[in-house]
């Protein structure tokens, strides 16, 4: 196996990882605040890098889709929700259905870390 195989494989692993932490995260109380960070930051990359790459610019897609097409890897969608969906269900998902799932789920994530962290939300009451 070569150098960018092995890297696609760490990122592919990373990137289900980050993917399936957004989304269950906030289940496990200790991860709660990690959990935050995480949200925040794929936020941050969606919007605020997306500013100047896109909305839902993902640098860690990006980073992937690199090592991919220097494995020869030609006609990658941007997202990488649609690239494994699409090998998942054998089927090419349209885009905007896969950005509906996708943005629906960091919504519910985001959501839920608020009120797994609403204790870092709320006004010292002097307790």
């Amino acid at each position: 196996m070569s150098w960018l195989e092995i890297k696609d494989v760490i990122f592919t692993i990373l990137h289900i990882g980050v993917t399936l932490f957004n989304l269950f995260g906030w289940l496990w109380y200790r991860l709660r605040r990690l959990h935050l960070v995480s949200v925040v930051l794929t936020l941050a990359s969606w919007l605020i890098l997306g500013i100047f790459y896109g909305l839902g610019y993902c640098f860690l897609t990006d980073w992937h889709w690199e090592v991919k097409r220097k494995l020869g890897e030609t006609d990658l969608p941007a997202s990488f929700v649609k690239y494994y969906l699409d090998i998942l269900f054998q089927a090419d998902i349209p885009a905007n259905v896969v950005d509906a799932i996708t943005v629906t789920g960091l919504v519910i994530a985001v959501v839920m870390t608020v009120v797994r962290n609403r204790d870092l939300f709320r006004r010292n009451s002097g307790h």
